[in-house]
């Protein structure tokens, strides 16, 4: 059977595979998370953890010596080996069926959903979407569906893709300063070594970006943060996110809202300084 990382079925391979993960949500992190993202009271013990907020828990914990040359682990484990050196948090779809305590312990189970490759303006690519089930005491907690897509590096010379509008609408906007602090901590919190987030020489001589990376999962947090800014005691049911543009520290961009007239769906959105849209998002809020 060829191992051809590009052939169809040599990637159909990694399709079903499984890993199971344990974790305890330790309120030490919780309060380090909320004072990376300016919360003004961290949840204590026995209280939920605020959505989006799990993220800090079940980290690639991998040998320093079995990363690659961006800082993730090596590819070929649980993740396919898609050798393309852009990686990327593409988006994510979740489902939250209960409260996460903090000291509750959780467990994970990862599948691969699905695996794909296409050829676009950029070159080849390929999507990967990971399913994950975490559970509380056998009880389901969150369902998450996330994909990853990978690109090959920007032919020099090339354009990238024409900017989309941001919406106009919006009722509720937060101003967000990204500098290479507040991305080294949630790196840190997260146990994330990719090197887009911090090392300023890699990601702009080797991956040609003019900055460094906002994480795509601290801006889904910032966009789930400003409904619980604007709606203390909001409940979410439901959240999905979709990259569309990365933002980069060398400037700062906002964080935006706009509730639609049926009182529970939000749409939010991120957009840079010159007013184009990096991610699109929305947040359902469960029926009282």
């Amino acid at each position: 059977m060829t191992t051809d990382p590009f052939d169809p079925a040599y990637l159909q391979q990694w399709v079903g595979k499984t890993e199971t993960l344990h974790e305890t949500v330790r309120p030490e992190v919780a309060a380090a998370l909320a004072a990376t993202l300016d919360v003004a009271t961290a949840p204590g013990a026995g209280e939920p953890l605020p959505p989006l907020w799990h993220w800090t828990n079940f980290a690639a914990v991998v040998p320093q010596s079995q990363l690659g040359a961006d800082g993730h682990p090596e590819r070929g484990g649980f993740l396919p080996p898609v050798p393309l050196p852009r990686r990327m948090w593409a988006g994510g779809r979740f489902v939250f069926h209960a409260p996460v305590p903090i000291g509750a312990t959780l467990t994970r189970t990862s599948t691969i959903a699905s695996v794909s490759s296409k050829e676009g303006a950029s070159g080849r690519l390929v999507f990967v979407t990971v399913r994950h089930e975490i559970s509380q005491g056998g009880q389901p907690a969150i369902t998450e569906e996330h994909d990853i897509v990978y690109r090959d590096l920007a032919a020099p010379g090339s354009m990238p893709p024409p900017p989309k509008p941001a919406p106009t609408n919006a009722r509720w906007s937060r101003t967000i300063h990204p500098d290479p602090v507040l991305l080294f901590r949630y790196s840190a919190l997260t146990f994330n070594g990719h090197r887009i987030h911090y090392d300023r020489s890699y990601v702009t001589e080797v991956e040609g970006y003019p900055g460094l990376i906002v994480h795509g999962p601290l801006i889904a947090t910032l966009l789930v943060d400003l409904v619980r800014r604007e709606l203390p005691g909001a409940d979410i049911a439901a959240f999905r996110f979709r990259a569309l543009a990365p933002l980069f520290d060398i400037e700062d961009f906002a964080v935006c809202g706009a509730p639609a007239e049926d009182g529970k769906t939000i749409s939010l959105w991120a957009q840079n300084s010159r007013g184009e849209l990096a991610m699109q998002a929305e947040a359902v809020l469960r029926a009282a």
